[in-house]
């Protein structure tokens, strides 16, 4: 078995090592600069670790990873222009360094080629290997419009949010899971528990990256702080507490919302009325919870004696600061 930080070694060398023509430089090198930009690597690294669960030889699931890789940076880069975000991980994003158009080329094509690392896979694994990254990235986009929905929809419940989660962020790190069993040829009842681990595990990710944006240090998360109040965005820790508010709590949650003032003095404000409420405590049991269902879930599966690594990876996740 190899360990998380072997395989990411990998991920990272052939991510170096990946080819785009040199023009037209407008289109090849945003993709470049993106993906240069390190990152978690979650999506690949799980793909390899499910796969290296049933197989030892993980180049033969390495293009593959890199596909999901290519892909997540699409979205990511289309997510940036959507959300009008200046920097990810410290650096402008793609669209302040060129522009909306370069980015929105650059992000679709990125798309198309996510898909050709699939390309090389044995007969009898691409075809459902493709319909699942296929269906998955319908549903990523269906996810990202369900987010856009929430921004003009006044009453989102914590059920409407988790949902639009489970298709945004939560299905592409199960597909990354089941991927890697696919093309290893794992029992079919393998593949259902680890695509129902990764929904777990991806909810949970999602979660903590909202806990984060409110609550982590700006110079480790690589985003501003208090974005997601600023832009008045419905997140976990939004909802939870206007779901458990009192009346007083409630009245200051609307007026600071909606109020003009200072993005500091909003952020401070609306943070302490999360503090009073219990929001960070509420948010981290959720996490916590959530990252067990998918332990519980790997723990099951025929060869539970090898996911070590798999698992330190998991529960890492809801520690990390970014």
């Amino acid at each position: 078995m190899m360990t998380i930080s072997a395989i990411q070694t990998k991920i990272n060398e052939a991510i170096r090592l990946l080819k785009y023509p040199e023009k037209p430089a407008e289109l090849y090198y945003p993709i470049v600069y993106i993906l240069e930009d390190g990152g978690k690597r979650l999506r690949p690294t799980l793909l390899l670790l499910a796969y290296n669960l049933y197989s030892d030889d993980i180049e033969k699931a390495l293009k593959p990873s890199i596909g999901l890789e290519v892909f997540h940076n699409f979205t990511l880069l289309h997510d940036d222009i959507m959300d009008k975000a200046d920097t990810r991980r410290n650096r402008p994003t793609v669209h302040k360094k060129w522009n909306e158009n370069v980015a929105i080329l650059s992000g679709d094509a990125m798309m198309i080629h996510s898909f050709q690392y699939f390309y090389n896979l044995p007969d009898d694994v691409f075809k459902p290997a493709l319909e699942l990254f296929t269906k998955t990235a319908l549903e990523v986009c269906e996810g990202q419009q369900f987010d856009m929905n929430f921004e003009t929809q006044e009453n989102v419940s914590i059920k409407d949010y988790m949902e639009m989660i489970r298709l945004k962020t939560a299905v592409l790190i199960a597909a990354s899971l089941k991927l890697g069993g696919i093309i290893a040829h794992a029992p079919e009842k393998d593949l259902d528990l680890l695509y129902k681990a990764g929904i777990s595990l991806g909810l949970a990710f999602q979660l903590q990256d909202d806990y984060l944006d409110v609550y982590g240090d700006t110079s480790v998360f690589g985003k501003n702080i208090g974005g997601d109040i600023e832009a008045n965005k419905k997140t976990f820790l939004m909802l939870t507490a206007f779901e458990k508010a009192n009346s007083q709590q409630l009245n200051q949650l609307k007026f600071y919302f909606n109020a003009e003032m200072s993005r500091q003095q909003k952020v401070e404000s609306i943070t302490s009325i999360y503090n009073q409420i219990g929001v960070p405590f509420i948010t981290q049991q959720k996490v916590q919870e959530l990252t067990n269902e998918a332990l519980n879930l790997i723990n099951q599966l025929t060869v539970k004696e090898k996911t070590s690594e798999l698992k330190l990876l998991i529960t890492s996740l809801i520690a990390r600061n970014k």
